[in-house]
């Protein structure tokens, strides 16, 4: 194989992928048409292409560069294969979805926006109503299609060899599943008698309910906390972040390759997101705006990825470059959202010196959000574990692991629209923790308010310069020695025993 040739055609591919992605999901075409880049890279995704790949991995040197940049290269030609089963089902999806509209109260809103849509719904009757229509329509439109893309990933992992897509993602990421997943358990666990009490405030106060009355429906109006506009005004969404890059050293109107997209369009994805065309020369921010803390939160997070991205050192090679463990960059992405629940960041970016409440939602928001996951990943290895899915049991499973896990009902009609692909759960969740440790060092060594400080930027840009080289673990024990441990989460909230 010419290894060099094929790191050029995977380059394109992944810069032409990324760049129809940023346009539909963006709102500025109706159609996700990724089969013709399929087949403009016919040789990237061949069987022949994925078995000579594995097999230059197994021979490399353990240890060693060529080693690490061929298990990347592995990986990558392994999940193209498998998006080559499923590449017109995940257009037949995003058509789908883009033209779907709720019929509510009479009137049509659309499918993606009706997210936004039910975070600012101050009537709880009316948000419930709004969910109703759209579980309707995953279920009766959306899962058919979802349970094709399922059962086809399954189907290309056995026939690689693998007794599962479990085992498939467990080797290709290098991540140990199962051993993430007692972590997470046992971090369930510790926090099952506090989480009610951590809740309980934050819900009445935001919602005027407690946890006893909570639905579903009423999540992402919690998320939101409408209540705290004031503190986060929608005229300083944009400008803090600005603010806060060039506190760290970062002039936004000196990164070129940074493009910010927070116009609103009808059919823009309400999920942010970041759009790394061209590592580090072509870089999308995308956000769907929808007033308030959440725009805050979005803004961050996704700019962190944006920074990290547009930081990355272009002499690279492609796989660190664009290739790796996406746990990294979601880490640097948890670290700015972060800020904007610390007191000092409130009170020098917003003007806000009470910032009791708002630190204590945000911890609220965090708890949900680390039991959710804990709770997704524990249910995606039944999904994934056997390869032999019974949809009607996983479903009830499901609800039953995310009741469990956010103690109220939750419904069974997202189980397969709720999985993203690859275990990315696993990357969130190892983000979590090293975001953790990256922000204790950082307050360590630059202060609490690092976040102004060009020397924390520098060191920020030194991790950044190196893309996604090194594994969560190995860049965690270079900085401070320690080895990544999900229990930090739990002296990070307060919860330690």
């Amino acid at each position: 194989m010419d290894l060099d040739a094929y790191r050029h055609s995977a380059e394109a591919f992944l810069s032409e992928l990324t760049a129809e992605f940023y346009r539909h999901y963006a709102g500025l075409k109706d159609d996700y048409e990724i089969e013709p880049i399929y087949a403009r890279h016919p040789s990237l995704f061949t069987r022949k292409a994925v078995d000579e790949l594995r097999q230059l991995a197994a021979e490399a040197s353990p240890g060693g560069e060529d080693r690490r940049r061929l298990v990347m290269l592995s990986d990558f030609a392994i999940e193209g294969f498998i998006g080559q089963a499923t590449k017109q089902l995940e257009s037949e999806l995003a058509r789908r979805e883009a033209a779907l509209e709720l019929v509510v109260d009479g009137g049509r809103i659309g499918f993606r926006e009706s997210a936004v849509m039910q975070a600012n719904e101050p009537n709880g009757e009316r948000r419930a109503e709004i969910e109703d229509a759209r579980l309707e329509l995953i279920d009766r439109v959306l899962n058919p299609l979802y349970r094709e893309l399922v059962g086809n990933q399954h189907a290309v992992a056995r026939e690689l060899g693998y007794r599962s897509y479990e085992e498939l993602c467990a080797e290709c990421k290098q991540v140990d599943l199962r051993g993430l997943q007692a972590q997470t358990a046992a971090f369930s666990a510790a926090t099952e008698a506090a989480f009610a009490d951590v809740l309980e405030p934050q819900l009445r106060r935001g919602l005027g309910i407690g946890l006893g009355e909570l639905r579903r429906s009423d999540l992402p109006r919690f998320f939101r906390a409408a209540e705290e506009d004031d503190r986060y005004p929608a005229p300083q969404v944009v400008p803090s972040f600005i603010e806060t890059a060039r506190g760290l050293g970062f002039a936004l109107e000196r990164q070129p390759q940074v493009v910010l997209d927070v116009e609103s369009r009808p059919n823009k994805s309400p999920r942010a997101f970041c759009a790394p065309v061209r590592v580090p020369s072509e870089v999308y921010l995308v956000i769907s705006p929808v007033g308030g803390r959440d725009d805050f939160a979005a803004l961050f997070h996704e700019g962190g990825h944006t920074q990290h991205y547009a930081n990355v050192d272009h002499r690279l090679p492609f796989e660190f470059r664009c290739l790796g463990d996406n746990a990294i960059t979601e880490s640097f992405a948890f670290l700015l959202q972060h800020l904007i629940e610390q007191p000092e960041w409130l009170s020098r970016r917003l003007g806000c010196d009470d910032a009791h409440e708002l630190s204590a939602h945000a911890r609220a928001v965090r708890l949900i959000y680390l039991r959710r996951y804990a709770g997704k990943l524990a249910y995606e290895l039944e999904l994934h574990g056997d390869g032999h899915a019974d949809y009607d049991s996983l479903a009830d499973r499901y609800s039953a692991l995310l009741s469990e896990a956010l103690q109220i009902p939750w419904r069974r009609e997202t189980f397969l629209a709720d999985v993203d692909p690859g275990f990315y759960s696993s990357c969130y969740l190892r983000a979590w923790a090293l975001e953790t440790h990256l922000r204790a060092h950082l307050q360590e060594r630059f202060g609490p308010r690092w976040f102004e400080s060009n020397e924390a930027g520098a060191a920020l840009q030194g991790l950044w310069r190196e893309g996604q080289r090194l594994t969560p673990q190995e860049l965690l024990a270079a900085l401070t020695g320690q080895q990544l441990d999900f229990t930090v989460l739990l002296s990070d909230l307060g919860l330690a025993p």
